[in-house]
Parts: structure tokens; sequence; C-alpha cells
């Protein structure tokens, strides 16, 4: 399934019914500032616009050109200043260690296999400067609408591939891939990276870590560059 066809497709509708930023993002937010923001899998911009207010420059990358029009729009609507690029998660289109802090939101579960998902996590170590830290989410088998949902047999600690599908106005559905993630293997994942965990919790059935490059000083989840 093509992630960016799919996007594409629904972006206009989709980016209406995505007008707030979640309140885990406004949180692990609060208190930090740096020099350069990135927000991977910016969608219509939203949080892009809350990093647009802790930095200097804000960016936001994203797949689908469609949700970056959409994202170019809220931003010149809302009067922030950001930079919309168009990039792949798994290989960002950025120098090593450019960023003090980013957002990682609703994006990796999104991405076709494992391989890919924690090779994204390695370009989020790679991006972020000493110090840095970033907010990772996905959304996890505690969701209430994946609770009863895993297919007969499943490990308990793997997660599992699905389809949602989105409604668009006048009821064509599209169907759009998911990985469902079992808590223990998103922390399994972030572990197999070039990421260090911070801190990992479950808020809305989606799991949230707070994470830096590996090998960083144990303060540096702090408040990113200064």
């Amino acid at each position: 399934m093509d992630v960016q066809a799919t996007y594409d497709r629904i972006a206009a509708h989709f980016a209406k019914t995505r007008e707030y930023a979640w309140p885990e993002v406004e949180s692990f937010l609060d208190g930090r500032r740096a020099d350069r923001a990135l927000d991977v899998g910016c969608g219509n911009g939203r949080h892009t616009e809350l990093l647009a207010a802790r930095a200097d420059t804000a960016v936001g990358v994203d797949v689908s050109r469609e949700l970056l029009r959409e994202a170019v729009a809220r931003a010149t609507e809302r009067g922030f200043d950001a930079a919309f690029v168009h990039g792949d998660a798994a290989a960002l289109p950025f120098a090593d260690r450019s960023f003090g802090v980013a957002t990682y939101v609703a994006t990796l579960h999104h991405l076709p296999s494992r391989e890919a998902r924690v090779r994204s996590l390695d370009e989020i170590a790679r991006v972020l400067a000493p110090g840095g830290a970033a907010l990772v989410s996905a959304w996890s088998t505690a969701h209430d609408r994946f609770a009863e949902a895993a297919p007969a047999g499943a490990d308990a600690e793997a997660g599992f591939d699905t389809t949602v599908d989105w409604t668009l106005p006048g009821g064509e559905t599209v169907p759009r891939f998911y990985h469902i993630y079992a808590p223990a293997e998103f922390e399994a994942d972030v572990a197999a990276s070039a990421l260090e965990l911070r801190s990992l919790e479950l808020s809305s059935g989606n799991c949230y870590a707070v994470v830096t490059p590996a090998g960083d000083d144990a303060d540096a989840a702090g408040n990113g560059e200064e």
C-alpha cells in the first residue's frame, strides 16, 4: 500500500479533521527550546506550529505532497514561520545533528516493515543534535479500537498489521496501512535503533517515547539546544 498515494488522496479532508495539537505533544514541548526543530510526518502542520513557537527555525517533513500543501496553507493562515519539505521518514533529507528538538507523531505505524520503522528511528537519532530530544508515538494494542482486534494466534509481544479505512465525503473509503504496536514491541524497536529511551507511557491508546541519541548524557532529555 502506497502511503504517499493514500494521503495525497485524502489530504484535504484529513487536514480538516486535524485542527488541534495533541496534549501529549504540548506536554513534551513545555519548557523546551531549540535553534532548529523538526516535525517528522508533519501532516497539516498542526505540531509544526507548536515547534515554530519554540525554535528559531521549524521544519516539517512529510511524504505526502498534498498534506504539505495543506501545511503551507495553515502556516499562511495562522501566520507562523516554518519550512515544509517533501521526504521519507526512513531517509530524512537533513544533515547529521541538525535539530535540537523533534516530534515523530502518528507516523511510525504507517511504515510497512520493521526494517523501515527501525531505520526511521535511526534517522531521528542521526539528525538530533547532542543534547536534543524527540517524542515518538504510535498506535498500540492498548487502544480501544484494537484491544480485541489482534488476529487469532498473534503474539501479544509483537503487534500486528492491519488497515483502517478513511471515509471521504460522499462515502468513498480509502484503506490506510497501520502496524499496531504491542507496547513491549514498541520499546524493543526503540532499543534496536540508535536512540536511547528516556521515558515511555501509554496515553489514549498510543505509545509515547521520549528519546535521545544513544550515548547522550543522562540529562540530555532536557530542553534541547540553548
